[in-house]
């Protein structure tokens, strides 16, 4: 899987922050998501810098083997509860997404025969 982070110029970037977030990311993205990962990309960045306030946004996009990105994003006060609120929302999108694609093969129509 190929990772990506980029920010803007109000928040640093480190190996140190990528291998974090790639962590993070893997974590929540276990199991039946994961092995169909091909590339993830984030986007950090501080919106008011000085000003404060929720201003933080964290967004990532996934791409997954033979389907469209799938991109999510989350503004909060840190940047640590930003990165966690949009990799809680990409797990959600992305389960979702497969429940669909799982549900489409095994589907039962409304008469009772399978389709």
């Amino acid at each position: 899987m190929q990772f990506q982070v980029r920010t803007d110029n109000h928040i640093h970037n480190s190996e140190e922050l990528a291998e974090t977030l790639r962590a993070e990311i893997e974590g929540a993205l276990h199991g039946r998501v994961a092995d169909r990962l091909r590339r993830v990309e984030v986007y950090l960045q501080d919106t008011n810098h000085d000003k404060g306030g929720i201003d933080k946004r964290c967004a990532i996009e996934a791409h997954l083997a033979g389907l469209p990105a799938i991109a999510v994003d989350h503004r909060a006060t840190t940047v640590a509860e930003a990165v966690s609120g949009a990799v809680d929302r990409l797990a959600h999108a992305l389960e979702r997404k497969l429940g669909r694609l799982e549900d489409r093969d095994d589907r039962v129509s409304m008469s009772g025969q399978e389709t």
